[in-house]
């Protein structure tokens, strides 16, 4: 019997869709989505747009038009162009790989594996640091200091002068006062000991800081963006305190609202 009716096409194509395509999807959104909040913050928004359009372009003339010699040239700028990126955006790639080995399932696991213990802090331990932070903002002495959490900060501690002694709210004062060597830089606290002062800290280049923020603030930011520690600052000038984690700074807080803070965040 012949069939007089309209064979199939063979040319003819037919999407499906499985959940592999539906997973590999959402994982180039989220990818998408994280760049997308690194270059806010980082105030490259514009340079990521270009860069995104760009790649679509490319992938529309090498993939959809098959055009071969344009899709050539792309194809080499491409190859050139992605170590230029790599310089260019060396902070905002550092920063992503450092949120996800900071995230807290990712440590637990790390923890879990390698034996590491994180580091706590007991209420014995943080009534002096407010205390002391509390005397120091009344009479508007500087102080900057840093709690370590999961991540070690050797590097920071091998700046300044090893101290290794227990936390005290007369050291931490007399570490400060303002005739001290020891006074501007900062003093870092971990595994319960304050162990070491006048130490160099990285300094944010964030043009969203206030103005009127000294360098302190402003160290305070910086370690708090690379590393997982807490800051805190007590103003010179105000003496306000303020506290900064996760490369966000509160302002003005009190002593209650230190005290919570560092109680609730369970060094």
């Amino acid at each position: 019997m012949i069939n007089y009716g309209r064979s199939p096409c063979p040319d003819a194509v037919f999407f499906s869709i499985g959940l592999k395509d539906i997973l590999d999807i959402l994982l180039v959104a989220l990818i998408l989505y994280y760049c997308y909040r690194l270059m806010k913050e980082s105030r490259s928004l514009n340079i990521f747009f270009g860069v995104l359009i760009f790649v679509v372009f490319w992938l529309f003339i090498s993939q959809v038009l098959e055009m071969r010699l344009l899709g050539t040239l792309l194809d080499r700028i491409v190859s050139v162009g992605a170590i230029a990126l790599l310089i260019l955006f060396q902070d905002e790639i550092r920063k992503f790989f450092y949120t996800i080995g900071t995230h807290q399932r990712v440590r637990s696991v790390v923890r879990f594996f390698s034996g590491e213990k994180k580091t706590t802090h007991t209420r014995e331990d943080i009534i002096p640091i407010v205390m002391a932070c509390l005397s120091m903002s009344k009479q508007k002495v500087g102080a900057l200091i840093v709690m370590q959490r999961s991540l070690p900060l050797n590097d920071f501690i091998r700046s300044g002068e090893v101290i290794d002694a227990r936390i005290s709210q007369r050291l931490i004062e007399n570490i400060f006062f303002k005739n001290s060597p020891l006074h501007d830089g900062g003093m870092i606290i971990s595994h319960q000991r304050i162990t070491a002062a006048g130490c160099i800290l990285p300094v944010t280049h964030d043009m969203s800081m206030p103005k009127e923020l000294g360098l302190r603030h402003r160290a305070a930011m910086g370690i708090s963006q690379e590393t997982d520690a807490l800051a805190i600052v007590v103003s010179e000038e105000t003496g306000s305190i303020s506290v900064a984690f996760r490369g966000n700074l509160s302002l003005r807080i009190s002593a209650e609202d230190l005290e919570r803070i560092l109680t609730e965040d369970s060094f």
